[in-house]
């Protein structure tokens, strides 16, 4: 009796470091991928991209390893074969194959091999912690990390943690971004800490949960981003409402609905002029700070290759960019943009047409989808409530930013997280410790 015992003891004693190992390198994994490693590199700064740096280079490549080994050792099988998704397969066709197209496919391939090892660490976070208690410690570590660092940034390295006059766009200066490169990744990222404090509230964690919660709002208030600030109670009222009814159809019906008034109000008026003008009747800024001129010309541009695109990260640098004569009916000189300033556009310039058709399936309709064939489990349906409001957000912001696919992106990875999330518990049941 006493040799059983002593068993017992053991394999408990060989079980619980295991359960939080587990829990430990996912939140590792997260911290990274949301801190980077080089924190408080302004954008004007920045080398474009985390794959055209040495020590990004070597970190990501290292953490990518480290990703795949967790999982090989210590993920669940059932929930790695849930992650799979024949469509993303697709989706990442079409990536690779916008490099062939590219003004350099070297640099396009790698920055390829980038974007596939930040969505493996993100498959790593979603499948390593054995439950959710373990997914909630991993999400307290990584907001915890973010928040802490962001605001004594504010105190110790103000003038990098804030922007300043001296930046290009000055009138930014005096705007909290924290550890990130810019306001426009720093309010996504801490909305989605916003609503992950909500989760952890739901689940009981409500010391962590209350105080992620509050942080992150103030953090979101403070970087001057009307979009953030506004999409934030919209996307809680949005998706929360007709959740805690049950009625998660209507959540998705409501929210494809919300997409298409965001795609009508903002490129869509470029499209259908009554839109435009309706803005302009009720005193809003109808040019979206000079972004319709950057997508009027994008399209036009995009007209001429609609089925191939012109190569990933190969338009906005190019010389056909770069040398081009800006249209007089144009407000604003393109040259010079690193991007869209739209997600959507942004893919269908860089991959064609039908990728972009591929990129709304993977990115809105099967999410949507999943989160409506979420299977009725308390830890199910709190975990894809949170994913779904962190989608919404992305997927709304996305009209007016760009950061779809683009290599380690906090923004875009956070993106790759709910989707993989809300395919995960639309097909397993999560388990809890508590």
């Amino acid at each position: 009796m006493s040799n059983i015992g002593n068993l017992k003891r053991t394999d408990s004693f060989i079980a619980i470091p295991a359960r939080l190992v587990a829990s430990l390198l996912a939140a590792l994994i997260l911290c990274v991928l949301l801190v980077s490693f080089r924190p408080f590199q302004p954008a004007s700064t920045a080398i474009a991209g985390s794959g055209g740096d040495v020590v990004n280079q070597l970190g990501f490549g290292a953490l990518g390893g480290v990703s795949i080994l967790a999982m090989i050792v210590l993920a669940n099988p059932q929930r790695l074969w849930a992650l799979l998704s024949p469509m993303w397969i697709v989706m990442f066709g079409f990536l690779f194959l916008s490099t062939m197209v590219a003004v350099d496919p070297g640099a396009a391939q790698r920055a390829v091999i980038f974007t596939i090892i930040g969505v493996l660490c993100v498959v790593a976070v979603l499948s390593l912690p054995p439950d959710m208690d373990g997914f909630s410690l991993a999400l307290v570590i990584a907001a915890t990390a973010v928040l802490v660092l962001s605001y004594v940034g504010l105190v110790i390295f103000p003038d990098l943690a804030k922007h300043t006059a001296s930046e290009i766009e000055s009138e930014h200066a005096g705007l909290w971004r924290g550890i990130f490169a810019h306001k426009n990744v720093a309010g996504p990222v801490m909305a989605a800490f916003s609503f992950g404090g909500i989760y952890l509230i739901r689940r009981g964690w409500r010391t962590s949960g209350i105080g992620i919660l509050v942080f992150a709002l103030l953090f979101v208030a403070h970087t001057g981003s009307k979009t953030s600030t506004a999409l934030v109670p919209m996307v809680i009222l949005l998706v929360m409402v007709p959740g805690l009814f049950g009625l998660r159809i209507l959540t998705a019906l409501l929210i494809a609905a919300a997409l298409t008034g965001f795609f009508f109000f903002t490129i869509g008026t470029l499209f259908f002029p009554p839109t435009h003008d309706l803005l302009q009747q009720l005193g809003a800024d109808a040019t979206f700070t000079g972004r319709t001129s950057i997508w009027q010309f994008g399209l036009e541009k995009l007209s001429e290759t609609p089925w191939r695109g012109y190569g990933l990260e190969s338009f906005w640098e190019a010389p056909v960019v770069r040398q081009a004569e800006t249209p007089y009916y144009l407000d604003w000189d393109v040259r010079g943009i690193v991007h869209a300033h739209n997600g959507y556009l942004d893919i269908a310039i860089a991959m064609g047409v039908p990728a972009l058709i591929c990129a709304i399936f993977v990115l809105v309709l099967l999410p949507l989808i999943d989160y409506v064939r979420t299977l009725r489990k308390r830890e199910n349906i709190y975990l894809s409530d949170f994913f779904m409001m962190c989608l919404t957000f992305s997927l709304m912001n996305a009209f007016l930013e760009s950061f779809f696919f683009r290599r380690a992106d906090p923004v875009w990875l956070l993106v790759v997280m709910a989707c993989f999330g809300l395919r995960m518990t639309a097909r397993i049941p999560l388990p809890s410790r508590t």
